[in-house]
């Protein structure tokens, strides 16, 4: 399999076009220079820059994988940008937010996965539960399943809630070696029929290297300065090793996925 050498371009934000206010962190559709228009994610929102780093090195991990993510983006917002919006909620969020952000190409007339009308292929089911398991995933369930149906092609979307552990970096080497407990929660976990297939798939297409490389796009700005790193080189790696360890003992949220989908069947 050809692999695409991971890489971001960075755009600069144009217009605010509206909220997305069904989001948490509500993320906005905006139109950058580039005169495409993206799904803005915004550093000053929920989770803050934690989110942004989980978007990317989640969405871009998928992408190696194979899977269908929209393009990522480094977005810029200045100064003058969002001052006559006149909702203060808004306002502030915008304010909170200048620098760099994050955004997703908006895929226009894409309509969300509904898994009593589309039929997911069992190894694309299990490819995804297992992207999942790795990522620590907790949000893609019947309730809210993260994926839109595009040209007829199923799309990934929305991975800032993953790598839960940042959060609170206490004992993240073992935490590395754990099942995915909410595997059972999973939209696809009653379709992936496939889960073996797909770790040999997966395994193989993220390689140590390529997940050091995915890692190393993440920007110092995004890195959380309450870590316990000394510096940023160091909390890349700590990404770098947990991912790593994880794909290494991958037959461990294997089997916790496929006890899920016994469990559940």
């Amino acid at each position: 399999m050809t692999q695409r050498q991971p890489e971001i371009r960075t755009v600069q934000v144009t217009r605010y076009i509206t909220p997305l206010r069904e989001g948490g962190s509500m993320p906005a559709i905006a139109e950058a220079d580039d005169e495409f228009t993206y799904v803005l994610k915004f550093r000053g929102a929920g989770q803050g820059k934690k989110a942004l780093l989980a978007e990317l090195i989640g969405g871009e991990i998928a992408r190696a994988a194979g899977l269908k993510i929209p393009e990522i983006v480094f977005a810029t917002l200045d100064e003058a940008f969002g001052r006559t919006e006149p909702d203060e909620e808004i306002q502030d969020l915008l304010k909170a937010s200048l620098g760099l952000n994050l955004a997703i190409h908006y895929l226009s007339g894409s309509i969300t996965f509904d898994p009593t009308v589309t039929k997911v292929d069992p190894l694309l089911a299990s490819m995804i539960l297992w992207l999942d398991c790795l990522l620590l995933n907790v949000d893609r369930t019947c309730r809210n399943t993260n994926m839109l149906v595009w040209k007829r092609e199923l799309w990934l979307i929305d991975h800032g809630a993953s790598l839960f552990f940042h959060h609170s970096w206490q004992n993240w080497e073992e935490k590395a070696l754990l099942p995915f407990t909410y595997a059972k929660d999973h939209v696809l976990v009653p379709y992936a029929t496939e889960l073996e297939a797909a770790d040999k798939h997966m395994k193989a297409a993220l390689t140590s290297a390529l997940i050091d490389t995915i890692v190393a796009l993440v920007p110092d700005d995004f890195l959380d300065n309450g870590s316990p790193f000394e510096n940023a080189q160091l909390h890349r790696e700590a990404y770098s090793r947990f991912l790593n360890t994880r794909i290494a003992h991958s037959e461990t949220f294997v089997k916790a996925a496929q006890d899920a989908r016994t469990t559940l069947i």
